[in-house]
């Protein structure tokens, strides 16, 4: 385990998250906006985080939901997913992704990470398709845009749909285009924890006005157009229920942060990337870990900064090392658990362990780093300084 002088040290030192929400004055004089207004739900403010959200990301229509997670299920609501049909997507992702897929009584099927990436392997996707498929849904891990050509070109020749999971990718860019104008529909996270946040909420994004509208409809219980208005003197008493809805739809009092965040949303983007390049500097001369990277022609969100533990150099495992840096007062997380490694997935679809080995490979070894706005270079000093430790004591 770690030094009694390191331990020492830790102790000494407040512990340093995984995360910590960057929220300013902005935020909270935009919250009491709201409250003053006596608007605390879905209203003007919620439409107006949709209009700069759209603009932002080059995308025709916007719709401000709840989670990613509501998201996603209206996604795969307009595209008409039924039951049986199936979804392709990547194992290496996180619950919401696949569980969404169930909902319809549809099947998810998995695919392999590429070998020395944590994407869904484009080459693996057209031995997934079946007659039964009904779309892709690639997830732009941490932050790094997908891939997309190839993705694109195979749904294009199969009539497939294309619904991106964008929850760790605002604003990340692919070849000059903003993620969010790319495919049919996409899908983002204000979680706590994401590059923009509103505590919980998400967002929508298409070109097709027909989609935009059926999500719409259906994200406030399947009522007529611009229900939301009729406690207001523009609205009406009367309202049609025109399809079985959902309750997702996302206060002010959340879209009001939201307009806030996006409003620095570079500066909080810049600064994510200059964090994420000093931990590269820093770290890539050790052999007991593997830096992230992204090629020139992809905008990085740098949601997460995954570094991955080189096995054949560290006498310890992934696992290990997150210990010592808990123990070193270090907050760290993992992305993810393969799905096929769930005991849901093994057991109403049939996937075993091994079956995806280089997602395996890739979670067995991944740590994401502390990596927000306001992680000073200092505390990011100390997880560097804790990490060049671990590999010079613990090294075969």
């Amino acid at each position: 385990m770690a030094s009694a002088a390191s331990l020492a040290t830790a102790s000494a030192a407040p512990f340093i998250p995984f995360h910590r929400a960057s929220i300013g004055q902005e935020e909270i004089e935009a919250v009491i906006n709201v409250l003053h207004s006596g608007w605390l739900t879905t209203g003007q403010c919620a439409k107006q985080f949709e209009a700069n959200f759209a603009e932002y990301t080059e995308a025709k229509h916007a719709i401000a939901v709840n989670s990613c997670t509501a998201a996603l299920h209206l996604a795969l609501a307009a595209i008409g997913l039924n039951e049986y049909d199936e979804v392709i997507l990547p194992t290496m992702t996180f619950a919401a992704s696949g569980e969404v897929v169930f909902y319809f009584g549809a099947r998810p099927v998995l695919v392999d990470s590429a070998p020395d990436s944590f994407h869904m392997d484009p080459g693996l996707i057209e031995a997934a398709i079946t007659p039964r498929t009904k779309a892709i849904l690639p997830v732009h891990y941490s932050g790094h845009a997908h891939k997309l050509d190839a993705i694109l070109e195979i749904a294009a020749r199969y009539r497939l749909k294309v619904i991106g999971d964008a929850a760790h990718a605002f604003p990340s860019r692919y070849q000059g285009k903003a993620i969010g104008a790319i495919g049919d529909i996409t899908c983002f996270s204000f979680y706590a924890t994401k590059t923009i946040t509103t505590g919980e909420g998400g967002m929508i994004t298409t070109q097709d006005a027909g989609l935009a509208g059926r999500m719409r409809l259906l994200s406030l219980h399947g009522i007529s157009r611009d229900a939301w208005k009729r406690y207001t003197s523009e609205g009406s008493w009367r309202y049609d229920i025109e399809a079985v809805g959902y309750k997702y739809n996302l206060t002010d009092l959340q879209a009001a942060i939201g307009i806030a965040q996006l409003r620095k949303c570079e500066s909080l983007l810049a600064r994510r990337a200059a964090l994420a390049a000093r931990y590269t500097l820093n770290l890539s001369s050790l052999d007991a870990f593997l830096t992230p990277s992204a090629p020139p022609h992809v905008q990085h969100a740098w949601h997460l900064y995954v570094l991955q533990v080189n096995q054949e150099v560290l006498k310890i495992g992934r696992d290990r090392v997150i210990e010592e840096l808990k123990a070193r007062g270090i907050g760290t997380s993992v992305h993810f658990i393969p799905l096929h490694l769930h005991p849901l997935y093994q057991k109403d679809c049939r996937y075993r362990a091994g079956q995806f080995p280089n997602a395996e490979r890739h979670f067995s070894r991944a740590i994401s780093l502390p990596l927000f706005p306001d992680l000073s270079f200092d505390e990011q000093d100390r997880v560097i300084q804790a990490l060049h430790d671990i590999a010079r004591i613990h090294r075969r």
